[in-house]
């Protein structure tokens, strides 16, 4: 299985779109604010796993207010669940995020059954039980790389 991640640019909302609801189940009302417009702001950002060429997953976030707190979806489609694409994308976008956002927020009431996920990635519940919250500390970026070393010349 070849997995890549690749940034989410706002020519690319429709995947934020099309994979909205394997983020948000059952919670239609809200794709206009999760979705509309991805991209066209500092206040979003996101990446996607392609697995052989296939969109697998996305992950992203949006600030919908000032306090530099995102609220993060997560979806992975079916045919690749149990295939680590969550934990890959998770891993990355930590790192991602780290680099202009204090804390992120997640809403797992339409999918309790990922708790335990969030919680290995350090989210914790604090007083509301179906919102979990991470504070992001600064680090380095270790970027995935293809070989690529943007200061060589051709050969």
């Amino acid at each position: 299985m070849n997995k890549e991640l690749y940034f989410l640019r706002s020519s690319e909302q429709k995947i934020v779109t099309d994979l909205f609801a394997h983020a948000h189940p059952n919670q239609e009302e809200l794709r206009e604010q999760y979705t509309g417009f991805y991209g066209l702001t500092r206040k979003d950002l996101g990446l996607y796993a392609m697995v052989d060429g296939r969109i697998a997953g996305a992950i992203w976030s949006r600030r919908f207010d000032g306090d530099g707190v995102a609220t993060l979806s997560v979806a992975i489609l079916p045919e690749f669940k149990k295939e680590g694409i969550g934990s890959f994308m998770m891993e990355q976008f930590l790192q991602e995020a780290a680099t202009h956002l204090d804390e992120l927020r997640i809403d797992i009431s339409a999918k309790p059954m990922s708790r335990k996920f969030y919680e290995n990635f350090g989210f914790y519940a604090d007083g509301d039980e179906t919102l979990l919250t991470k504070h992001l500390e600064r680090q380095e970026i270790v970027r995935p790389t293809d070989g690529y070393d943007a200061s060589r010349w051709m050969d």
